[in-house]
């Protein structure tokens, strides 16, 4: 990254966080390593990501990193396409898919269901002052529940504000992401 951080004295618990990302994936992600400077930053960081991408949610992991693609190609985050598009290629089994997702996801072949889950997730990114109760309804009608609708927003939430993040310090993601599930 762009800012000449030193990374700071971690807890116990994130210090774990860095090994059991060793141990899964063979390296820690770039935007773990950005906010390492700050361990209380770092832990608020990891357990919102974890709770929004990883917990238990009426949305499946794909629905959630497509979610988290969409909105970052609105944003044009470099970071967050490669590292959430190598996760839609993966969950889908689908590396077109991925590339679509990147690109633009109106040109993917969506169900109606994700068509009104993505719109909804890039109106609150583009104009959120814009989001009324016809966008609530329209995911109603596609299916998704209170809770669903809330973990939407949450999720689009969340990138919009890693994007920027990542935009103000030029986070770069890890060459691995690059060539996974291609």
């Amino acid at each position: 990254m762009a800012l000449d951080l030193p990374r700071g004295e971690l807890s116990s618990e994130m210090e774990g966080y860095f090994a059991k990302c060793d141990e899964k994936i063979g390296y820690v992600p770039n935007v773990l390593a950005s906010y390492a400077h700050d361990n209380a930053k770092l832990e608020a960081f990891a357990a919102m990501y974890n709770d929004l991408m990883l917990a238990p949610s009426g949305l499946s992991k794909l629905e959630r990193e497509m979610i988290a693609v969409a909105v970052s190609s609105q944003n044009r985050c470099y970071y967050c396409l490669t590292a959430h598009g190598a996760a839609v290629r993966q969950l889908s089994g689908d590396p077109v898919l991925g590339e679509l997702m990147v690109m633009n996801y109106r040109a993917a072949e969506l169900s109606p269901r994700h068509r009104a889950m993505l719109d909804f997730a890039v109106k609150l990114t583009d104009t959120p002052w814009a989001i009324e109760e016809a966008d609530r309804a329209a995911l109603r009608s596609s299916g998704f529940g209170e809770r669903d609708i809330w973990d939407i927003g949450a999720v689009a939430a969340f990138f919009n504000m890693s994007n920027r993040m990542a935009s103000a310090v030029d986070m770069r993601p890890n060459p691995e992401y690059h060539g996974q599930a291609r």
